[in-house]
């Protein structure tokens, strides 16, 4: 029973249903019909005119999201433990074409304009040291916690005030929405440029990059070619990213992946490191512990901290492991 990451999740039904649909002949690149409803459908989910690349990586949304608002000199303010510090392999210095990440702390993997003040105050002026041009946040952090919308407009204001572009990340925004039970629009006032995922919640080969400012987005999709990210065929995208947002299949997923992380977390309460605000759970246990679990079959990732473990739940997770794994959990002394 997997709980390694929500990567792994199945494709949904309605995705594939539309990548089949999709399988007729039409206009290369972004030119087809379906690209070509994105920027709509984005503007009205967001209730702000929004103009969208699809992408099929998180990692190349969150690195031309981010070349857009920071030059090759510049520097961006986040999370010593964000995603783009520790698991994109330099993918946002490349795509700058060699900003530097500036770290700053804060629980939860959630910044705070304290924190980013502490950060930036901390670097000296002048042409011997990086300048901030941006700040990234992650929206549910690697911790799995959730900004609230009032958080996120502190930190806009904050970034705003400081002449500083925001980028969300937010390959889990859909669980963060789910959980909050806030609309996009208030969950990302403020927000210069979303990276928005979707495979992780059902989706099989497609991310939207949606830019609040039009003036970001033309130099966006030159950078969106020349990267090798325009897909000659990528109506099969755009396709994925409509079927999740019609209906609001997106935030259906991400409540049943949230609901199967709460039934894991009432049953661990006892040993766990921060309060479930996604689909993801951090509990300590002890090295014994964690290999008692993986030999009854659970299958899950160390954390970074010693002690401590990551279980993640998907929007298609079993009902009878989900059951069997609490089980195991409050059995733990």
């Amino acid at each position: 029973m997997r709980f390694f990451s929500d990567n792994a999740a199945r494709v949904h039904p309605a995705v594939l249903a539309a990548i089949a649909a999709a399988d007729v002949a039409d206009t290369g690149y972004d030119g087809d019909g379906w690209s070509r409803r994105l920027d709509a459908a984005f503007s009205a989910l967001f209730g702000r005119e929004a103009a969208v690349l699809w992408v099929s990586t998180g990692t190349a949304a969150n690195a031309l999201a981010l070349a857009s608002l920071c030059p090759p000199h510049g520097g961006i303010l986040c999370h010593a433990q964000a995603h783009i510090q520790n698991d994109e392999a330099g993918a946002p210095e490349f795509f700058t074409h060699g900003a530097k990440l500036l770290l700053a702390g804060g629980p939860g993997a959630k910044l705070t304009p304290g924190c980013l003040s502490a950060a930036a105050d901390a670097i000296g002026p002048g042409v011997h040291h990086v300048q901030p041009h941006a700040v990234s946040i992650t929206n549910a952090s690697e911790y799995g916690q959730s900004y609230t919308p009032a958080e996120v407009a502190a930190i806009a204001g904050w970034a705003q005030a400081s002449g500083l572009g925001l980028h969300m990340d937010g390959a889990r925004l859909a669980n963060a929405i789910a959980h909050r039970g806030c609309t996009p629009a208030e969950i990302t006032s403020g927000v210069d440029v979303l990276s928005f995922g979707f495979v992780k919640n059902g989706g099989m080969s497609a991310e939207a990059i949606v830019f609040f400012r039009p003036d970001l987005a033309a130099a966006a999709r030159i950078r969106h070619k020349r990267a090798g990210h325009l897909l000659s065929k990528g109506r099969y995208l755009a396709a994925q990213l409509l079927a999740m947002l019609e209906g609001g299949l997106w935030l259906e997923t991400a409540r049943a992946a949230n609901a199967a992380a709460q039934t894991l977390a009432r049953a661990a309460a006892h040993r766990l490191v921060c309060p479930v605000e996604a689909n993801a759970l951090f509990l300590r246990v002890s090295p014994a512990e964690a290999a008692a679990l993986r030999a009854a079959g659970f299958g899950f990732y160390d954390w970074m901290v010693p002690g401590e473990i990551r279980l993640v739940c998907s929007w298609d997770q079993d009902a009878d492991g989900i059951a069997r794994l609490a089980d195991a959990l409050a059995a733990l002394p």
